[in-house]
């Protein structure tokens, strides 16, 4: 049931001004992280001659870090009756780290890196989606994750254009772009300490957690529907491998490095362009039909991706990818902040992050198996296959 809550606050161009701010936030920390995610592979595989199986670990344990941490900070988030803090604390230390990548002359080095990166993004991830959805009233929460969505995938695409302009330029100098990483990444961060204003809340940690004093994987209490969907979707994401193997088989099929950053940006243009229409969509058609359609676009393209022998091919794929995320990244959000009570949301985002980020690490490890026992191939059939059950079980069982 939603809460009695006063939505009326301030607005900026017509977007509620906490929605707005944190869109911001999330422009410049994406434009800092994908100006990193689409070349670090490469620098790991023709710098540090690091082997596919290894960048999988890598991924997986940074992945499942992320969200298993989300457990955590949704949970104390709750508790605390404040998001901004622990927000503050994970953009911050993601942002600080990232241009250390610049320095590091080992696959140790980079694993560490990136651990440290990650965990600043699950020390903030579940806050930020509970104060966006503690901001908006049902009626606008799609279309509000959309708007969030839209503005993190525009610095999402920046990034690898911005990229793939310094590896043009510059003769494929990975540590440059690590380095130049840093400066929209302290702007996210000054922006957040001085501009989002969190409302002051009532202290309401008895009524929710009673004598729960840890954070927990818990379900109690929660919607019959929340828990189908989040086990659906730890399914669906035990085939959702690391991008990186995206990265990895355009290079595979005889993409030129530099050109590779450029079709991650036709990526993220489309993932941006399509993410508030997406929104908007669910909140009048329902979340349940645009999330399945979501896993079976990601089905087709998982499977093209094992098939394709031409470079040509990664374009369209990448741009499908794009509509992939737009109907699933901000509509699986609110339908979770549908179905759960305004004081458990925090909760309930780490719970369904945590499990579904506790498959990242099986999954990068069985594609990175796959990819060297059987091929590349393999890697991308099991995930399409993975997708396709996923998608049937959210129309068999109803969610």
């Amino acid at each position: 049931m939603e809460d009695n809550i006063n939505y009326r606050s301030k607005r900026i161009w017509g977007m509620n001004a906490v929605v707005f701010v944190t869109g911001l936030v999330s422009l410049l920390t994406d434009l800092s992280s994908e100006m990193i995610v689409p070349v670090l592979p490469l620098f790991l595989t023709t710098v540090l001659h690091v082997q596919v199986t290894s960048i999988g670990l890598l991924e997986g344990i940074a992945e499942s870090t992320a969200s298993i941490l989300k457990l955590f900070s949704g949970w104390f988030s709750d508790k605390l009756g404040k998001r901004k803090p622990l927000m503050v604390f994970g953009y911050g230390l993601s942002n600080l780290i990232k241009p250390l990548f610049a320095l590091s002359t080992s696959f140790s080095q980079v694993l560490a890196i990136r651990f440290i990166d990650r965990f600043g993004k699950g020390m903030r991830g579940a806050p930020r989606d509970a104060l966006i959805a503690d901001s908006t009233s049902k009626e606008e929460r799609g279309k509000a994750f959309g708007f969030h969505r839209a503005m993190d995938t525009l610095g999402a695409a920046i990034g690898p254009f911005v990229a793939f302009f310094v590896l043009s330029s510059f003769h494929e100098n990975y540590r440059l772009i690590f380095w130049i990483s840093s400066i929209p990444g302290i702007i996210a961060v000054l922006l957040l300490i001085f501009f989002l204003k969190e409302k002051k809340k009532t202290n309401i940690e008895e009524e929710i957690f009673g004598k729960q004093t840890r954070p927990k994987i818990s379900f109690k209490g929660l919607d019959r529907r929340f828990i189908l969907f989040t086990f659906i979707a730890t399914l669906f994401a035990i085939g959702n491998s690391s991008d990186a193997f995206l990265i990895l088989r355009a290079q595979d099929v005889g993409m030129n490095s530099a050109l590779i950053p450029l079709a991650y940006f036709a990526f993220n243009i489309v993932y941006t362009l399509f993410s508030i229409p997406a929104g908007i969509l669910s909140d009048r058609l329902g979340r349940r039909p645009i999330i399945v359609t979501g896993y079976l676009i990601f089905a087709l393209i998982y499977l093209g991706f094992g098939l394709i022998t031409k470079s040509l091919w990664v374009w369209g794929l990448f741009i499908l990818y794009g509509l992939y995320y737009a109907t699933t990244e901000g509509v699986q959000k609110a339908y979770i902040a549908d179905l759960v009570p305004e004081g458990k949301r925090g909760t309930a985002i780490g719970t369904f992050n945590a499990l579904t980020g506790i498959a990242a690490l099986p999954a990068s490890l069985l594609a990175g198996f796959l990819w060297e026992t059987f091929g590349p191939a393999s890697t991308f059939a099991v995930s399409s296959g993975f997708a396709a059950l996923s998608a049937i079980l959210m129309v068999l069982l109803r969610v």
